[in-house]
């Protein structure tokens, strides 16, 4: 069912300082950041070739990036995301295995203008992961 892994979220309080960081000390190529109110985030992507990572930073006061920096003030791993060919299907295999899918269980559109899932981390080792369809 999973296919590549497309990006770990990194939840950060501040997305110009970590942006920073990963352009001028680590030499990464860093995206534009890219405001995503219905995920009430902040993002950017660090482009590795092969898989990519993702700086979120809370857009508002009710997201849930906010809730993570609470207890994590500095920042921490928020997710990891992997791609499936049809996320309807993976979520309904998933959710008949006794997985629980977070929200209403209709994807969203994410970030990369493709549909995404969430699954409670408490099913999965202690991490959130994140469906895309590819």
């Amino acid at each position: 069912m999973l296919g590549r892994l497309n990006h770990v979220a990194i939840a950060v309080p501040d997305l110009a300082a970590a942006s920073a960081v990963y352009r001028d000390t680590l030499g990464a190529r860093v995206t534009m950041p890219q405001a995503l109110p219905e995920h009430g985030v902040t993002v950017v992507f660090i482009d590795l070739g092969n898989t990519k990572v993702e700086l979120l930073e809370p857009l508002g006061e009710n997201s849930p990036i906010a809730a993570f920096l609470e207890k994590s003030p500095s920042g921490g791993m928020h997710h990891v995301c992997y791609e499936v060919d049809d996320i309807l299907a993976a979520r309904d295999r998933l959710k008949a295995g006794g997985a629980r899918v977070l929200g209403d269980g209709n994807p969203k559109i994410g970030a990369h203008g493709k549909p995404v899932l969430f699954l409670h981390p408490k099913d999965f080792a202690g991490t959130l992961v994140e469906l895309e369809q590819a």
